[in-house]
């Protein structure tokens, strides 16, 4: 029995994150799982620096409290909260289209054909817009509060 020889990956990362003939959406499956695990990662480090530094008195509660006033800090919660909305709107769009609400009537096989993700890259884009312009109306309210 002859043994199939797996293909190497010369790229790396860089292949990871760019293989060619991605459409659009491969790219927003990428941001989607890289954004969920930021989310849970600071709903986890929330929880264990809330927990721990409450404990242990409210000198080192106001001691980290000053600390996380940092402007780092406040751009690290704007990316948070931008990838909360991305990530709430990205799934509530595959909802949608898992539930078949987005989808278009079929069509007759007629050529040329045309794919169900041209079908619905509509709904992909108003996605897109809408996040943006969430995020620009966020990053107005960051800069308008004071930093």
């Amino acid at each position: 029995m002859r043994q199939i020889q797996p293909r190497r990956n010369y790229l790396g990362a860089v292949g990871w994150l760019w293989a060619g003939n991605y459409k659009v959406e491969r790219y927003l499956y990428i941001l989607h799982r890289i954004t969920g695990l930021g989310i849970l990662f600071f709903l986890l480090l929330h929880l264990i620096m809330t927990t721990v530094f409450r404990i242990q008195g409210q000198d080192v509660w106001e001691a980290t409290m000053a600390i996380l006033h940092n402007p780092w800090f406040k751009i690290g919660e704007y990316l948070v909260v931008v990838a909360f909305v991305y990530h709430a709107l990205n799934g509530l769009r595959l909802i949608l289209q898992e539930l078949g609400f987005l989808m278009v009537r079929p069509a007759p096989p007629i050529y040329p054909y045309r794919d169900s993700l041209r079908r619905k890259r509509p709904w992909t884009i108003a996605m897109i817009a809408v996040v943006v312009i969430l995020a620009l109306v966020f990053f107005y309210d960051f800069i308008a509060g004071g930093w």
